[in-house]
């Protein structure tokens, strides 16, 4: 998963292979973020984890009978991620991809899971995102998506989005089944991903295709 933390003058490449490279990315929370879980009997079949990182939401996924593939920009978290897999003897599929490109994957989905990624793209990359999702995905299946609300105080980490912003994002060729108030658990004790008190407020989002 990927929050996008903001660290001025640093590009974003750079500052996720920062992250990774201390070994304290703030999003690696060594575990699935809640709404996810308490969601997990809608998430079914064949699964895209978007913006996986090093694999904890894919890998519980594929835990409970999921066809997982996880996708990320960095080649380091998909490492990490493969050796969780051998480790716990779990089959799950890691490619080193933009999620922007995800839309040229021969596979389509019952399920695509973001967690972190959709508050990281500008405007422009996130209606190219949504794009692809729509190529992944046949009619009735479900996006699952955990981002950063409006409602969360300051200007320091990723960008916020508003539930405004959400349903126009997916207005067209997408039906909104559920947007409810949430939280976004991170590491503690990093500098610059200080949040509200219970996680940094978010949104998750059930969206399905149309």
């Amino acid at each position: 998963m990927m929050l996008g933390m903001s660290i001025p003058h640093d590009p974003p490449r750079e500052r996720f292979e920062g992250y990774y490279a201390t070994l304290k990315a703030p999003w690696d929370i060594g575990r699935p973020q809640r709404p996810f879980v308490e969601a997990g009997d809608a998430i079914h079949g064949r699964v895209l984890d978007s913006g996986c990182g090093t694999g904890d939401l894919a890998l519980w996924l594929a835990s409970r009978g999921c066809a997982v593939t996880g996708v990320d920009f960095l080649e380091k978290p998909l490492a990490v991620a493969r050796k969780k897999a051998q480790d716990r003897g779990l089959d799950a599929n890691f490619l080193q991809m933009d999620a922007l490109a995800t839309g040229e994957l021969p596979e389509r989905f019952d399920a695509v899971t973001d967690c972190g990624l959709f508050h990281t793209f500008d405007d422009t990359s996130r209606a190219a995102y949504v794009a692809a999702l729509a190529k992944l995905l046949e009619p009735g299946a479900r996006v699952f998506v955990l981002c950063f609300s409006t409602d969360e105080p300051g200007a320091h980490g990723p960008r916020r989005v508003s539930e405004q912003e959400l349903r126009a994002a997916f207005a067209k060729g997408w039906e909104i089944e559920k947007i409810e108030p949430s939280r976004f658990e991170v590491v503690p004790g990093i500098p610059g991903a200080d949040f509200s008190l219970g996680g940094a407020k978010a949104w998750f989002a059930t969206i399905r295709r149309a």
